[in-house]
């Protein structure tokens, strides 16, 4: 668990999370969406990788990467959400 909120502590990270929510993405377009580096957004899926929040499948050359629970990842950010909202 505290794998988890480490990566997800990291903006970047969380926002790639946020992002996988719309679908599956390559590297260069979540580079494009967020507008970081090539390395800094595979740096950032590894963590998440290792951690298990998200999936990643190869397509010919490119590595898909995906949610693999997307409803648990959303139960995940809505508690935390509601937790910090409770205390404001």
């Amino acid at each position: 668990m505290a794998q988890v909120f480490a990566a997800l502590g990291e903006p970047s990270r969380l926002e790639i999370v946020r992002h996988l929510f719309t679908g599956e993405h390559r590297v260069t377009e979540l580079t494009d969406h967020l507008g970081l580096a090539q390395s800094t957004v595979s740096k950032h899926l590894v963590v998440l990788r290792e951690c298990g929040m998200v999936d990643v499948r190869t397509e010919g050359r490119s590595s898909m990467y995906s949610l693999p629970d997307p409803d648990a990842t959303a139960r995940v950010l809505d508690a935390v959400g509601a937790w910090i909202e409770a205390r404001a």
